[in-house]
């Protein structure tokens, strides 16, 4: 048998360490070795007890979660869940630890929501004692300034389907856009309340104009549409214009927002589309790859030494969805490359 995967839990309110210890002590696969309330509690439980996992708190007194999770991460990283309000402030700061290398969050339940508390938090946990976790010394990510490009759009469009370290691998990826990019339409597994943030967070960011997708909204050159999340998957309608459609429905593929939604609605683009699977537990988009393929698109997936989890683009790469394995550094040129007239050439 495995051993357990060993979780330190971090948060200032007694009630949350209680919740989440409840939740996760339910789990064979799990055991918790730890509780500490502020960062220097967790930074010596840290060094005592070598947990595979740790949950963090977002907002606590002293140093924030967020100075401590910098300041773990540049010196003894591991995989960490952060732990927040979905109010406007707490996902702000939830969507900027997972720039910093956090691994995943989860929003802290209110009121009737109590008796489901972290009802997801155990298997989030055994994807992140997976992940590949690397020192980080992280600068503000700025308004790049324009590099000459000379991109020309060629009329192609770019899905691209994201889940475990995927707002670190977007903004990689979106920060080396020119203003003028290849519409670009983006599902990534996260929480309603954060996608939002995570959208106004890459607009500040980036040169083109990003946006949560909403129905009806034509693929224009130069924006990013982000899937919204909560009740609806994003797809898209309309082979010779395609514009976004919101759909409620079920979790397919074990998601909502879905990348197999996305990706199945854009097979009717043919030639005209281009996929993209980036590091993420599980298969979802894997199989709506395929179909994009076999529809003709250009299907790129991302590679096992930059994916934090190579579950998504590995499913995509053994089943042949995925024409050809990219770095993560190198992702941004392949796209550009097949979106625009004459580029990279």
């Amino acid at each position: 048998m495995m051993r357990a995967v060993r979780v330190l839990i971090v948060d200032d309110s007694l009630t949350m360490r209680r919740l989440i210890r409840l939740a996760l002590s339910a789990d064979p696969r799990i055991e918790v070795v730890g509780e500490a309330r502020d960062a220097v509690q967790a930074r010596r439980q840290l060094d005592e007890l070598r947990p595979d996992v740790m949950t963090l708190d977002v907002e606590m007194p002293g140093k924030s979660g967020l100075d401590f999770l910098e300041e773990v991460m540049a010196t003894t990283p591991l995989p960490v869940i952060m732990v927040s309000t979905e109010t406007q402030k707490g996902s702000i700061s939830a969507v900027e630890a997972l720039s910093l290398g956090a691994v995943d969050c989860v929003g802290k339940p209110q009121g009737a929501s109590r008796p489901q508390a972290f009802a997801m938090l155990n298997d989030m946990v055994i994807i992140a004692s997976q992940a590949k976790v690397q020192v980080r010394r992280n600068l503000p990510l700025a308004r790049p300034v324009a590099r000459p490009r000379n991109f020309q759009w060629n009329g192609r469009f770019v899905v691209i389907g994201s889940s475990t370290g995927g707002v670190d691998a977007l903004e990689r990826i979106l920060a080396e856009f020119p203003a003028n990019c290849p519409p670009t339409v983006i599902t990534q597994h996260m929480p309603q309340g954060f996608l939002a943030s995570f959208a106004h967070r890459l607009d500040t960011r980036i040169l083109p104009t990003v946006t949560l997708a909403t129905t009806g909204a034509p693929l224009l050159p130069g924006v990013v549409y982000l899937a919204p999340g909560g009740a609806e998957h994003l797809t898209l309608t309309g082979a010779a214009s395609p514009v976004c459609q919101l759909v409620e429905g079920e979790k397919r593929s074990g998601h909502r927002p879905s990348v197999d939604m996305l990706f199945d609605s854009a097979v009717m683009l043919g030639v005209r589309g281009v996929s993209v699977l980036l590091t993420g537990m599980g298969r979802d988009g894997a199989e709506g790859m395929l179909r994009m393929r076999q529809a003709g698109a250009t299907c790129l997936a991302q590679d096992k030494d930059s994916s934090v989890v190579w579950g998504m683009p590995r499913v995509a790469h053994e089943i042949g969805a995925a024409e050809r394995l990219v770095p993560l550094s190198q992702m941004c040129e392949a796209i550009l490359t097949s979106t625009g007239r004459g580029y990279g050439r």
